[in-house]
């Protein structure tokens, strides 16, 4: 195939660009990140996907295949340019829709996200099941999916729900619970932390966009890892295999929480809305839909996920704490008033 892949700079576009090259198929890359990659197949565009020209240019200019629109502007920080997020999240999805369709590029893969739910239903989310977002990221992921629904009669679009990104070089918020455990300081979970949270290995993610690719029609498909242990039993497991002095902990939950809303008003944390909501909580997608329609499975677990990206930041620590200019995943997340914590544990 010939494919356009969307924020191909950042963390998981990276590993789908780089598997897809692997395969045989040619990428280009168009993302606001610079891509130091020098690769065989590979084209590069720094750009801004809201760009109609520059767009228009890259569609005239190459032919493709299959669309993979991994690109997104996060929410993480205390201050967010929620224009930015707002309009590359949704305008920028919309564009590249009406472009697939003016160019006769019928595959259209998009990510989506977990994030689409902020509240414990007490039993695996399926794809029937409403979005309710509660701040901004979900809410504009939640738009861009109900853009593409109109396209489907033009494009074979397949959405991929996502819970969190996991591999070697995961890092953005990570990376503050990978630095706790580096520097033997507790772990701290909120409540009993019994809580069960699903995640994503990377390169399964990327099995399934290529799978999705392929998919002749529009679905949407939920993607997670299987057999999901407690948040406490996978820190432990992670922390054991560190040789880690790291011990979990709990915090009381509601005053915990409390803090946390407070933290995030002042703009003193890099936690918010979705985060404090669902961190005593449990979330499970169903992926059933997508076992049985692509035969997709995955092939990790949440503790061998975390240990590799745990492995990778500890291994690196000195150079990422160097690095600016790369996407949200690929550098740390600024601690905040995270950082008492830290220093009180």
């Amino acid at each position: 195939m010939h494919t356009l892949v969307t924020g191909a700079s950042g963390f998981f576009g990276d590993v789908l660009k780089r598997r897809l090259l692997r395969e045989g198929h040619t990428v280009v890359n168009i993302d606001l990140e610079r891509d130091e990659d020098t690769l065989p197949g590979l084209t590069s565009i720094q750009g801004d996907l809201r760009d109609k020209a520059l767009m228009q240019r890259v569609f005239s200019e190459h032919r493709f295949d299959a669309i993979f629109h991994v690109a997104a502007q996060l929410a993480h920080g205390a201050r967010i340019d929620e224009h930015l997020l707002w309009t590359s999240n949704v305008d920028a999805t919309r564009l590249l829709a009406d472009l697939a369709v003016e160019h006769g590029v019928k595959p259209f893969v998009f990510t989506s996200t977990n994030c689409l739910w902020a509240a414990n239903m007490g039993r695996p989310i399926t794809e029937e099941d409403t979005p309710a977002p509660v701040e901004i990221y979900g809410r504009s992921k939640w738009e861009a999916e109900k853009i593409l629904l109109g396209y489907t009669d033009r494009l074979n679009v397949v959405t991929l729900r996502c819970p969190t990104i996991m591999d070697s070089g995961r890092l953005g918020l990570l990376a503050i619970l990978y630095e706790f455990i580096d520097d033997h300081k507790t772990v701290w979970v909120v409540g009993p932390g019994d809580n069960t949270y699903q995640f994503i290995y990377a390169d399964d993610l990327a099995t399934a966009c290529i799978q999705a690719a392929g998919y002749n029609g529009s679905n949407t498909f939920n993607v997670g890892s299987d057999n999901v242990k407690s948040m406490r039993a996978v820190y432990e497991s992670v922390i054991t295999a560190a040789g880690s002095r790291s011990k979990v902990r709990s915090l009381p939950e509601g005053p915990t929480i409390a803090a946390m809303i407070a933290a995030h008003k002042l703009k003193l944390s890099p936690l918010g809305p979705y985060h404090y909501k669902m961190i005593a909580e449990s979330f499970l997608f169903d992926t059933t839909r997508i076992k049985r329609e692509l035969g997709w499975r995955p092939t990790l677990t949440n503790e061998e996920m975390l240990l590799r990206a745990y492995s990778y930041y500890s291994q690196n620590r000195k150079e990422i704490a160097a690095r600016t200019d790369v996407s949200a995943h690929r550098k740390p997340a600024s601690m905040g008033i995270i950082r008492l914590l830290k220093w009180l544990s």
